[in-house]
């Protein structure tokens, strides 16, 4: 039961960063002329049927507990703060390197489809799949390797601190990730709900693509 409830908190995470790190070789095969844009769609497809597969041993989110209305609130303030920082922290040496941005224009015009699924994928999957992977599996995990038998109340500051780093080096803005981290788990800890930091993830990766999309800063996508 362990074994498998980790694999299907990781699974969905691995397939993603894997599709991403195949991309060049991916695009390398196809044919002239594709618009690699259209492999996002089915990277997040892909995720996004993967969690509903393993749905049902998702407890948390299937069974609760699930949050109250002060709660809620919570996790959109902190995903409201989360976005606030992000847009303000590009700049060395809070960068590492760069990020391949997301660009649905084409002559200028912006292409609604595709600006439409990569919001609806940075707002409604990646929020799902990497809450599960990095707050309930590894945060947990590096409190207890019984990370099932884990209150989120009862995880310390050092599984807090070594999840948050870890994740932070999967952005290129390692110092909003580092934050963005800090508060999703925190956030976590405190409602003992998984619910609240996924709605902040969302709330944040929303108010990005929203911001994104108004200011046509295609860097942050």
């Amino acid at each position: 039961m362990k074994h498998e409830s980790i694999v299907v908190r990781s699974l969905p995470f691995a397939l993603y960063i894997a599709l991403l790190a195949l991309g060049p070789l991916i695009e390398a095969v196809l044919p002239d002329g594709f618009d690699t844009r259209w492999l996002y769609v089915g990277q997040v497809g892909l995720v996004a049927v993967a969690l509903a597969l393993f749905w049902r041993r998702y407890d948390e989110l299937r069974m609760g507990p699930f949050p109250e209305v002060r709660q809620w609130a919570l996790g959109v303030g902190v995903g409201v703060a989360v976005f606030a920082l992000w847009i303000n922290l590009d700049f060395a040496p809070l960068v590492i390197g760069t990020s391949e941005s997301f660009d649905p224009r084409d002559e200028g015009r912006v292409r609604w489809v595709l600006a439409a699924i990569r919001l609806a994928g940075a707002a409604l999957v990646v929020p799902v799949m990497e809450e599960l992977f990095w707050r309930s599996f590894i945060m947990r995990w590096l409190e207890r390797p019984r990370f099932l038998d884990v209150d989120p109340g009862s995880v310390g500051a050092k599984a807090l601190a070594i999840s948050s780093v870890v994740f932070a080096l999967e952005h290129n803005m390692w110092f909003a990730g580092l934050l963005a981290g800090l508060a999703y788990g925190w956030v976590y800890m405190r409602t003992k709900t998984l619910w609240v930091p996924v709605v902040a993830h969302a709330v944040t990766n929303g108010l990005l693509g929203a911001w994104v999309l108004w200011t046509g800063a295609w860097g942050f996508w």
